[in-house]
């Protein structure tokens, strides 16, 4: 079989289990979400309203089918890519809902995911070029520490230190509410003031964005620390590794210029994966710096039990999540022959 044949097949199969992993989740969501106590309608209406006008709501949201018609509807829907209307916000769809809030989500994402790579790689590549020393004690120690403290927690004490006490940077908000916020086609506050060219608007936008993307992407940079650390290590005990310093070639060059690049190959994987926990971590720290963005839009919407926004927001980020493990797959599959046989 040719490379190209292989690779053709390759991502023909995963493409053909992508649907099945986002049906799964939507299955599971549609479900799990009507097994939990609590009632839609209570919230929409209130626990004092008349049983006539909350028979005459579930029969307008469709609640008084039974729950297999439901499914079916609901599939049928997203199959027509209608994600529903929220129960909650005044009749706003849900694709509006992601239009509004899923910027915010990307300014911090984005910035977050630079974060961590450059704070991991640059502390496993450090630890794992002076093996056995304090410097690759303190490595280990970072990746343990990083990834056994809670999100919040961190992100509370991170706003305790640097912005209730020392007042550097402030919280609760994207942007001065005494401001005009950025205007442009991209809704992303960085882009829209670099467009228009209003260097007060896109140095505010950072300022803004600072602690919320430190507090994420320091947390998720031990996953890129204990990778690359690990595969320095055993990169830098390679053969060509001890010929290149048999012809005197200096150990930075020989760090960076030679087994770094080797070693930041597994790095591209655990890329597609970060997405994932980046948008997981990213409800949490939306939630614990009150950031509007969409994973902080569906943790208001599970607490209102307000079905369309939660299944819509979930449906949206599982296609991301499945693009971005699709598009790596691919990249892992072009770079490594071995993948695809």
């Amino acid at each position: 079989m040719s490379r190209s044949t292989a690779l053709f097949y390759y991502v023909l199969s995963r493409l053909m289990l992508a649907p099945l992993m986002i049906w799964t989740l939507v299955t599971l969501v549609f479900f799990l979400l009507r097994a939990t106590p609590g009632d839609p309608v209570d919230v929409v209406l209130g626990g004092r309203a008349p049983e006539s006008a909350k028979v005459a709501l579930r029969a307008r949201l469709g609640l008084d089918e039974p729950l297999w018609a439901q499914y079916f509807n609901y599939i049928g829907d997203l199959l027509h890519l209608d994600l529903g209307t929220s129960l909650t916000s005044q009749g706003q769809s849900v694709w509006q809902i992601i239009q509004l809030y899923f910027p915010a989500t990307v300014e911090l994402t984005v910035f977050s995911m630079v974060v961590s790579v450059l704070v991991g790689v640059s502390i496993g590549a450090l630890a794992a070029s002076r093996p056995n020393t304090a410097l690759d004690a303190g490595g280990r120690l970072f990746g343990i520490v990083t990834y056994a403290v809670p999100m919040y927690w961190f992100g509370m004490i991170l706003q305790l230190i640097f912005a209730v006490e020392l007042r550097w940077f402030p919280i609760g908000t994207r942007f001065p509410l005494a401001m005009a916020p950025p205007q442009g086609p991209t809704g992303l506050y960085v882009v829209d003031s670099l467009l228009s060219i209003n260097l007060v608007q896109f140095f505010t936008s950072l300022y803004y964005l600072t602690l919320p993307s430190l507090t994420l992407g320091i947390l998720l940079s031990g996953i890129f620390e204990r990778i690359v650390r690990v595969n320095l290590k055993q990169t830098l005990k390679a053969d060509y590794v001890e010929a290149a310093r048999a012809r005197g070639i200096p150990e930075v060059r020989i760090v960076v210029a030679h087994a770094l690049k080797n070693a930041l190959i597994p790095v591209v994987t655990v890329l597609g994966l970060t997405i994932a926990s980046l948008l997981g971590g990213a409800v949490l720290t939306e939630v614990t710096f009150s950031w509007p963005g969409l994973a902080n839009r569906l943790y208001e919407a599970i607490e209102f039990r307000d079905y369309p926004v939660v299944q819509g927001i979930l449906v949206f980020f599982a296609v991301i999540v499945a693009i971005a493990s699709i598009a790596i797959d691919i990249l892992n599959a072009y770079i490594d022959p071995r993948i695809r046989y």
